[in-house]
């Protein structure tokens, strides 16, 4: 049996396993593709905090790209944490040799603990190396707000952050809305031309550890499939949200990780 996609992700490990690679593995193999890493940083991480990060060094970051682009291929590419400047120029120069079309790009700048996972000397760069290369960047209303300098209170300000962030140069950009209020969670994607609303009940739960991660690479999995970009988002949308309905409740005194197993929207 064959899978139905390869995907691979860029980003930090996380030693506890709701967010970074764990999950973007974790969500890959139930989207029924097949999923590779490269590692980034590795972070010593629980529900509680993060204690430490180390940054794998950039050389040995670009040997895990090559490796896998020089044998398996790929059919989507999703990034998460990239810590530092060397991090992101190395991943950036070998995205571009490879020419890697659907490119995921996660603004992963601070951790669920307040750890901060994006260096703030490294912001630039990756404002200027990693979003033009985005085919979707997903950055979350704090990040959005970093990333365009708008202040974000509703719909018609994500509207207005969306467009500041396509001017960066990334092709579509998709908002997500969870640090609103309201009883119903809307996500805004702008392409360009048009917008697009994406919406499901919001879930109370502090069990959210690693939400980003796993919506990314939720639809890094349905592009690797070869859906459609909306098709890609609504069916990933869907998935977060029972992800965050069915989070186990006994693992973890802090933000607890989702459940990762759904199948029944695939």
């Amino acid at each position: 049996m064959n899978y139905k996609g390869k995907a691979l992700t860029i980003a930090g490990s996380d030693s506890s396993g709701g967010a970074g690679i764990q999950a973007d593995l974790k969500t890959f193999q139930a989207f029924d593709v097949y999923g590779m890493s490269v590692i980034t940083s590795v972070t010593a991480q629980n529900t509680l905090e993060v204690k430490a990060i180390y940054d794998i060094p950039e050389e040995m970051v670009a040997l895990q790209i090559d490796s896998i682009f020089e044998d398996i291929g790929v059919d989507a590419v999703k990034t998460g944490m990239l810590s530092n400047e060397g991090i992101i120029e190395v991943v950036a120069e070998r995205l571009t040799f490879y020419k890697v079309e659907k490119i995921v790009v996660d603004s992963v700048m601070v951790s669920k603990s307040k750890a901060r996972l994006l260096k703030e000397s490294a912001e630039k760069k990756f404002l200027e190396l990693i979003i033009p290369l985005a085919f979707l960047i997903t950055p979350n209303i704090p990040e959005a707000e970093v990333i365009s300098g708008i202040e974000i209170e509703d719909i018609e300000d994500m509207k207005t952050s969306a467009r500041k962030i396509k001017e960066l140069g990334a092709k579509n950009v998709l908002i997500k809305g969870g640090h609103l209020k309201g009883d119903m969670s809307t996500d805004i994607l702008f392409d360009g031309k048009e917008f697009y609303l994406f919406e499901e009940e919001r879930i109370p739960s502090k069990n959210t550890h690693g939400t980003g991660c796993t919506f990314s690479s939720a639809i890094t999995a349905c592009l690797a499939r070869g859906e459609s970009l909306y098709d890609a988002i609504k069916k990933a949308k869907q998935y977060i949200t029972l992800a965050i309905r069915e989070a186990p409740s006994n693992i973890g005194r802090g933000f607890g990780p989702l459940y990762h197993n759904i199948r029944g929207i695939l």
